[in-house]
């Protein structure tokens, strides 16, 4: 149980013994909420026949922006890669305002930064919100839990005036973390969710819904591009596509479900050999995951098969394989995704190389895969809310 300690003698404005009160409430909460993966039927198998997806998927579709300058609505938002492991920008609460750096998340609905009354060490290194601070903050009685692959925040819900870049939101309900575990040594302060909003009154609607709501965006989608090797340039986008930042043609594949950016992956294989996913499976398309993860026996293959060794929760191989292991390839919506040796395979700062691949930690009755950031290098990704979708092209 959390307990959170404060002298009342210390705080004489009306407004703060408000917060206190609340914040008392916070130890009383339950209700943990997880994010699953879900297999259901697809789109695919629901309309009979190649050609009747097709012509669904034009008759919803429509022209996203070609091009992204001064004087369009469109809004390029700047990334800073930390080491090809995380992907973050900067954003700011209150009025005046404090600015945070967030990780950009597809795999979470959830706006959320430390507050001051967060006394876990993974707060003590971060920024934290100060609400006394901001004219334009208001609470509320609502709490809520987030369970991460790394770790799980507990928190609860206020209002205030986000803003990312030129964006704006009023009004916007975000979290404010009071204990959180596992986010030591993490390179940022919260996280910005960009996942479907979940269905719990809880939790705060999704900032991006917010801004479409209110008109905000022109388009209702966004788009990442992810630079390589830890070089600058990398953007997330709202409001439209610039075509620049990919080559060819957008490959538009349907979600599973209109509730989560949960895509199915026809096969994955190597030298021509299915190694996974044999009959189908799904994959989460989520920027705010490293690596490749999937299930603990598959993922243990594909090690085996490219000759890497365990150790101390990684699989280790020898830098020089990256010449001469094949790809690995990604076939989703017929459309061949390959990741090469050169992708699967990273760099420590000690000089040694270790693979791209990890076991899920949370298992599910179906086989399910998580595409981070090592495919997502490789190609550019549309998210696209209108039509419930994510474009895929081979990234600049």
């Amino acid at each position: 149980m959390l307990r959170i300690q404060t002298s009342l003698s210390t705080w004489s404005q009306k407004r703060s013994m408000k917060w206190l009160v609340l914040l008392g409430l916070v130890a009383f909460s339950e209700g943990i909420f997880k994010i699953p993966l879900r297999r259901v039927k697809t789109m695919r198998k629901t309309l009979s026949g190649k050609n009747m997806l097709n012509d669904v998927l034009r008759e919803h579709a429509y022209r996203l922006p070609q091009i992204s300058f001064r004087g369009s609505n469109l809004t390029i938002h700047p990334l800073r890669n930390i080491r090809d492991r995380f992907y973050v920008g900067n954003i700011t609460i209150g009025t005046p305002p404090q600015e945070f750096q967030v990780l950009f998340d597809t795999g979470s609905s959830v706006l959320w930064v430390p507050s001051v009354f967060c006394n876990s060490s993974a707060c003590s290194t971060h920024v934290r919100f100060r609400h006394l601070q901001s004219s334009t903050f208001r609470t509320t009685n609502k709490t809520f839990w987030i369970t991460y692959g790394a770790g799980r925040m507990k928190g609860v819900v206020a209002h205030d005036t986000v803003r990312i870049g030129d964006l704006v939101s009023n009004d916007q309900p975000f979290g404010l973390s009071v204990a959180e575990y596992g986010f030591q040594g993490r390179r940022f302060d919260g996280v910005l969710g960009l996942n479907y909003a979940k269905q719990s009154c809880s939790r705060p609607l999704p900032i991006f819904d917010k801004l479409k709501n209110q008109g905000a965006i022109s388009e209702p989608v966004f788009a990442f591009y992810l630079s390589k090797d830890e070089q600058e340039g990398s953007v997330v986008m709202f409001g439209g596509v610039d075509h620049r930042y990919y080559t060819g043609e957008l490959n538009w594949v349907p979600l599973v479900k209109a509730d989560d950016w949960t895509i199915h992956v026809d096969r994955i294989s190597m030298r021509r050999e299915v190694i996974a996913c044999s009959d189908g499976c799904d994959a989460l398309v989520d920027t705010g995951a490293s690596f490749i993860h999937g299930p603990g026996r598959l993922v243990d293959n594909i090690q085996k098969l490219i000759g890497a060794k365990p150790q101390d929760f990684k699989h280790y191989i020898s830098c020089s394989a990256v010449n001469t292991l094949p790809s690995i390839i990604f076939t989703i919506n017929g459309i061949k995704y390959p990741v090469p040796a050169q992708a699967y395979i990273l760099k420590g700062s000690r000089g040694h190389c270790y693979t791209a691949f990890r076991a899920k930690r949370v298992r599910t009755s179906t086989e399910s895969w998580v595409l981070g950031d090592v495919f997502l290098r490789l190609y550019f990704s549309v998210f696209d809310r209108g039509n419930d979708r994510i474009g895929l092209a081979p990234a600049m």
